[in-house]
């Protein structure tokens, strides 16, 4: 789980940096307009509701979504609805990931290529 964190901090870090230059120019390759972009994704999946506490591999999930580009064709505006249907989805088809991820500690190959089957196939199937 730390190596998710790290992961979007390092993401958001940069974001923020790149959003910094893009102020003072205009000319941006494709690189880092995708990467502004991906940072204004992260953004919004790290929005939670008040009140609304999510498990530590709930946030895994999500955030894993996010980190690995799976939500770069979707808008910003519907990453609240992805987050409000996908969340939900992994808690009742997957429960055994979440505790495998929550004793492991860690996202390790078996649990990187599940996560990438769930989000894959997720998506192939949400209607934002």
């Amino acid at each position: 789980m730390l190596s998710v964190r790290i992961a979007t901090a390092i993401e958001l870090a940069q974001n923020r940096e790149d959003a910094a230059l893009a102020q003072f120019n205009s000319d941006l390759d494709a690189a880092t307009q995708q990467l502004l972009s991906r940072g204004v994704r992260l953004t919004e999946l790290l929005k939670q509701a008040q009140y609304s506490p999510m498990a530590t591999e709930e946030h895994v999930a999500v955030i894993y979504a996010g980190v690995r580009g799976f939500l770069d064709k979707l808008e910003p505006s519907k990453i609240s609805k992805f987050d409000n249907a996908f969340l939900p989805y992994v808690i009742s088809q997957r429960q055994a990931l979440l505790g495998k991820i929550r004793t492991d500690g860690k996202i390790s190959e078996e649990t990187d290529a599940k996560l990438k089957e769930i989000v894959t196939n997720f998506l192939a199937g949400f209607e934002a």
